[in-house]
């Protein structure tokens, strides 16, 4: 085998056509994902009592359940 065979390291820079990508802050998304999470929060709070009272029921039925059995 000869000595470039074996030695597979890259010695040379490969130069691209396409310029270097720097990232930047996505503001936009940024703002649709905090528009999203307050439109959630305001529908899901007002909904947390009924959910609460739900599953209390649930708890206190399965107890009731659970005691007659």
């Amino acid at each position: 085998m000869s000595e470039s065979e074996t030695d597979s390291t890259v010695k040379k820079t490969l130069r691209t056509v396409t310029p270097y990508y720097r990232g930047r802050s996505d503001g936009e998304m940024n703002l649709i994902g905090v528009t999203y999470f307050l439109v959630l929060l305001v529908v899901l709070v007002p909904l947390l009592p009924f959910v609460l009272i739900v599953w209390v029921l649930s708890k206190v039925f399965e107890a009731l359940h659970q005691r007659t059995t």
